[in-house]
Formats: structure tokens, sequence, C-alpha cells
């Protein structure tokens, strides 16, 4: 298969909210006007699961980050890439790994076979269902990363998703320029890590593809003014969960200014030996107290959970369906890229969100037309073209607008039934 239609694949699922490879092989199969956005022939058959799959181990991940960067810069060249303020913010991707199939560490012993062996310990020999969930409930720290895994799955970690359960899952986290909503960089990294830890990560790789940007922008348009900011990432805004006195001093040695709120905490807090963290820790505290501050957190809201909600729940990506960070990655970038790429078509077009893209704008434009030669069309000519009664014409036929339906520019800005 080729990888311009392997992309465009990945694309659908995105556009169309389908969340596995099986899905959007029997999407492109089903669909004419799919197959036509694909670029695949009538007289040739769509690529099935497998294909798809075959190929997305055959393409690595940097190409996948190059078509990534690739809508980037269509963004930058539209003049929705600012790069200088970063909201970042992460959430969890449930993981395509059972935690009944969990196994230890050190010796590879299954769960229930573990409670089976802390039960006959117990003086139980025969323990029932009952028995090991009692022993189960009983036991501190069951679900420690450190000392379980899944076999089929090692990258997938034990967490607790946002409503409360508990699943195996990974930690997708976006660096949205908080001028636009554009996603700049995504990571995918262990779920059990805190956010002040993946942060370092998330961060470098915004900074670098601003960067980039800014590079690509001189050489192209040197005499033009520049969209990108030429400073690069001058501002962070984040969630009190990644408020820490070393993060703020990290970012304030790059040359990083931060709106991040506290935790709430009982008592004072303490900074013998801390001179320089307490200096960066109340500046930042001074800066949300101030109107941009503020604006800026209220912003963060808005624009940081519309792209989880884009790629994740109406994208359909909130579950995985591909196991190791290698392979969902791939998918991941390229479900962030589609959405940038809706973005795009938003700024042109209005609409370009997940399962939006039907063609709204050309539909009205097609029912002002419509109403617009209506006024002038006599009800003669419904009975030339054979139609008696005003309830047998169908929704979209109207003998005004479907006597120039021949026309090539005709047909290639609307098709109606009975034209």
């Amino acid at each position: 298969m080729a990888p311009g239609i392997y992309f465009r694949l990945l694309l659908l699922g995105y556009f169309e909210g389908i969340d596995s490879e099986r899905g959007i092989a029997w999407r492109a199969g089903d669909s004419l006007s799919i197959r036509e956005f694909v670029g695949i022939p009538l007289n040739e058959g769509t690529p099935d699961h497998t294909t798809i799959s075959r190929t997305r181990r055959l393409i690595d991940v940097e190409t996948h980050r190059q078509v990534f960067h690739w809508i980037l810069e269509l963004l930058a060249d539209a003049g929705l890439v600012k790069g200088k303020r970063i909201g970042i913010d992460a959430t969890t991707l449930e993981a395509n790994a059972a935690l009944r199939s969990i196994v230890r560490r050190d010796n590879g012993q299954s769960y229930e076979e573990f409670l089976k062996e802390l039960a006959q310990e117990s003086g139980i020999a025969t323990p029932t269902r009952e028995d090991l969930a009692r022993a189960d409930r009983k036991r501190k720290k069951k679900g420690s990363n450190e000392e379980w895994v899944n076999p089929h799955d090692p990258d997938a970690r034990i967490t607790k998703m946002k409503d409360g359960s508990t699943h195996l899952a990974h930690k997708a986290e976006h660096a949205v320029d908080m001028d636009s909503g554009a996603v700049v960089a995504v990571t995918l990294q262990e779920a059990n890590l805190g956010d002040t830890t993946t942060v370092k990560e998330t961060l470098a790789e915004a900074g670098t593809t601003v960067a980039e940007l800014i590079e690509r922008e001189a050489d192209m348009r040197p005499a033009e003014k520049p969209q990108v900011n030429l400073g690069g990432v001058e501002e962070v805004v984040a969630d009190k969960g990644y408020h820490s006195g070393p993060v703020l001093l990290e970012m304030k040695a790059v040359g990083v200014r931060t709106y991040i709120p506290e935790k709430k905490q009982t008592g004072k807090r303490h900074w013998v030996g801390k001179e320089e963290q307490r200096e960066v820790v109340y500046a930042n505290r001074e800066r949300l107290e101030r109107p941009k501050g503020k604006r800026l957190l209220r912003k963060r809201g808005e624009l940081i959970e519309r792209t989880f909600a884009h790629c994740y729940e109406t994208g359909g990506m909130r579950r995985t369906h591909l196991r190791k960070h290698n392979n969902i990655l791939k998918r991941l970038l390229i479900q962030v890229a589609g959405m940038n790429l809706g973005l795009l078509l938003r700024s042109r077009y209005g609409i370009g969100t997940p399962r939006g893209l039907q063609g709204l704008s050309r539909t009205l434009h097609f029912l002002t037309a419509l109403l617009a030669q209506a006024v002038n069309c006599d009800r003669e000519q419904y009975m030339e073209s054979g139609v008696t009664t005003e309830s047998f014409v169908t929704p979209n036929y109207h003998p005004c607008l479907c006597a120039n339906s021949d026309t090539l520019e005709f047909a290639k800005l609307i098709s109606t039934t009975d034209c």
C-alpha cells in the first residue's frame, strides 16, 4: 500500500471517529466518496486491516512525525501557529490489555496464582473465589507497577482513570498554542509518571518544533513579517498538577515564564536552602493574580480540553487498539495532525470537526440558489418535466436548476437526485 493512502486512511479514522484499523478498512470499502478521498479506483479493492497494520510496521515513527510537522507548517503559513504561549496538559488512554492478564515481574506468576499462594500460606488448602477476593481486599499496594506488568503490552501501566476506575493505560500529553488552539507537540509516556516528570519532554519537543518553524519561515519568507514568534516559547500555562519548585526553576533557567496554580497545602512552606525556588514560586503566584494570568487559565481549560475532546472522544481514540508505545505513537501523531488539519479547515471553510465534514457550505449554497431560482420559475415547467403534483418533487429537485445540470461546472459543485 502506498504511504499516501495509508496516511489518508489514518486521517479518515480521526474525521469519522473510528477507533480501530478494522473499522477504518471497513469504512473505506463501504463509501465511494472515501474511495475518492483516499485515491483508490473503483476497479481496485480497498486495503484490509492486515495491509494497514503491515504498512504501519514498515513506516517508522519519524516519518509519522514528519507528516505531523508538515501539517503544522501549513498552519504556520495560515498564521495559526504563534508559539509564544504554550498550554500543557495530559490525559490517559485506556490500553489494549486486561488487568486479569498481569504477571509478576520477578517470576512471571499470574495474579490468580499469586492469590492462591497467599491463601494457602494463611491456612486455606483449597481456596474458593470468595476466599481469594477476601485475601485480595486485605492486601496493601496490590496494584504496584513495580511488581506487576502485562506481558502483552509491557508499556501499559496500572493507573486510575478520569472516571475513578482502574485500568492499564498510557499517558498522552499535549502542548497547545494558546493563541490558536493548534497542538504543536504530543508525547506518549507511561501513565504512572507524574506531570512534573513528563512536562520536561513535552516542553522540550514543543520548543524544538517552534524553533524549526521559525527557521523555515526565515528561509522561505525573509522579507515578510514573521507569523511565528521569533523568541520561541516564552510562556507556559498548566494546571496545578505541574506545580513544583524544581520545575518552575528549570523553566526560568530556559527563559520561560510560568502561569501554574499552586496546590492547596496545610501550614507554611519552609524555604531554608531553597531561596531560588521561593523566588520563582512567588513570582509565579504574582503573575496568576493579575488579569492576564486569570485570563490565560480560563483559556487553558477551553483550548486544551477541546483538543482532548476532538482527538479522543469524538475522534474515537480514548481506548487504544494497538500495543506498545512505538505503535500507539504512530496513530497518535496522525490523530493529532488530523485535529490540526480540522483547525485549518474551520478557519477557511467554517467546519472541520470529526464527522462534521458533510459538505455543509455547499448545501447552503445550493439551497440559496434553489430559493432564488424558484422565485422566477413558472409552474408550467413542472408539467413539462413530467411532475404533476408538488408532492412528487424530490427534496433536491428543481427544474430551473436541473435544466442546467449538464454543465461541467455545475456538476462539480453539486449532485442532486433526479437531475
